[in-house]
């Protein structure tokens, strides 16, 4: 007796692998259709130079999300960093090193701080965070009395808005980033530890890791990406106010979702994670190449939020 077709026809199913690339084809796809323009080289060209900080910032996003965590004070630091990228008021590049050496530490101390908060204090990710985003902003505030002003050096124009071989050059930036921590957390022992310590901080614990400071790490590596993209979005923007990267954060953490990074730790890629933002990023440009009013535009985003999650999800699980 022949077998019941469903037990030899083949089950099509795609793999959780392609899923990130066939939602991101398919807005593709239908935002052309509704709207050439949206395919035109330069309208591409500009999706990819907005998009490079968004991402820049998910992938440090990514590592503390990794460990369990999350860092609401990205956007206060991309924030802090763009006033003190103003405030030596000079279009020359001379201030350069002073003021990638400022940013970097002002990332470095926010990080420690969050982890010292988290890891040692056993404050919870979204108070530590939302504290020290806090602090941000009165610092910020203090400083520049409201008015935050000042010209921006060439170099970092250049990094915002320039191109190298045709390729915007945040772009080239982000590509090294995303290739450097891709390799860090899936080829290497420290990178591994982020997913055991994410999966099981117990089981970390109990094989000799160092839970904590593996924590601190991630918490370090989000800050100090913060701190870069806010060098890139300053540098696109052309100018400053107190609020420049504002709704990074919570844009971040919903792209490493939409990216397939479990918000229970442990499990995630920094390059979905990205494609996770551009997906945002295409999103948000399509909604208001067509004209369509805020609250429409709104209602978009959240409809192709929940769509690509809930894909990426169900489909993860069946496979």
């Amino acid at each position: 007796m022949n077998a019941p077709v469903a037990t030899w026809v083949p089950q099509a199913r795609l793999s959780p692998a392609l899923i990130l690339p066939a939602v991101l084809v398919a807005l593709v796809i239908v935002a052309g259709l509704i709207q050439p323009s949206f395919l035109s080289v330069r309208n591409l060209q500009d999706i990819l130079t907005q998009a490079a900080p968004l991402c820049i910032v998910v992938i440090g996003q990514t590592f503390v999300i990794l460990v369990r965590g999350l860092d609401l004070s990205v956007a206060s630091v991309m924030a802090t960093v763009a006033v003190i990228a103003t405030s030596f008021n000079t279009t020359g590049n001379d201030a350069l090193p002073q003021i990638f050496a400022l940013s970097l530490l002002l990332g470095l101390c926010v990080g420690l701080a969050n982890g010292y908060l988290v890891v040692k204090r056993s404050v919870s990710p979204f108070l530590a965070t939302l504290a020290m985003m806090t602090v941000l902003q009165g610092a910020r505030f203090y400083y520049t009395q409201g008015a935050p002003g000042g010209s921006l050096p060439a170099a970092l124009r250049f990094l915002g808005t320039g191109k190298f071989l045709g390729l915007p050059v945040n772009l080239l930036l982000l590509l090294a980033i995303l290739a450097v921590a891709a390799f860090f957390l899936a080829r290497t022992a420290p990178g591994r530890k982020v997913y055991i310590v994410g999966g099981n901080p117990r089981a970390a614990d109990l094989v000799g890791i160092d839970s904590g400071r593996v924590t601190m790490l991630c918490y370090v590596a989000s800050s100090l990406l913060a701190a870069v993209a806010g060098l890139v979005l300053v540098g696109y923007v052309g100018s400053v106010d107190n609020w420049v990267g504002r709704g990074y954060e919570l844009d971040s953490i919903v792209a490493a979702v939409i990216g397939g990074v479990a918000l229970t730790g442990g499990r995630g890629s920094p390059v979905n994670a990205v494609l996770g933002a551009v997906i945002l990023i295409l999103t948000f440009n399509f909604v208001v190449i067509v004209g369509l009013p805020v609250q429409a535009q709104l209602m978009i985003k959240g409809v192709v939020i929940i769509a690509a999650a809930t894909m990426f999800r169900r489909l993860a699980t069946a496979s």
